[in-house]
């Protein structure tokens, strides 16, 4: 995993651990608290999803549109929350 990667991930689950256990965020909060530059941060949006994707494999957390759970082949598009996972710390 790349220190982005690993940025990354601290800050998803820094947020999801800052809200209520039934809150979720958007990963573009993510791609923010990493740039306030908006080509910069619209540009880390992939690299969020990614990593979103790889912490819903281990469980962490899950990514939903609406009340249902997507699965990483419907990541590419469209609107998504992260929710904590089973997993989460």
């Amino acid at each position: 995993m790349s220190a982005q990667d690993q940025r990354i991930e601290r800050l998803i689950l820094d947020l999801l651990g800052k809200r209520d256990a039934s809150s979720s965020i958007c990963p573009s909060e993510v791609a923010r608290a990493m740039s306030d530059d908006e080509a910069t941060w619209r540009g880390l949006m992939p690299k969020v999803r990614a990593v979103a994707a790889t912490l819903q494999a281990a469980d962490r957390l899950r990514i939903t549109r609406g009340d249902e759970t997507v699965t990483p082949a419907t990541l590419d598009h469209g609107a998504i929350r992260l929710r904590r996972g089973k997993q989460f710390p």
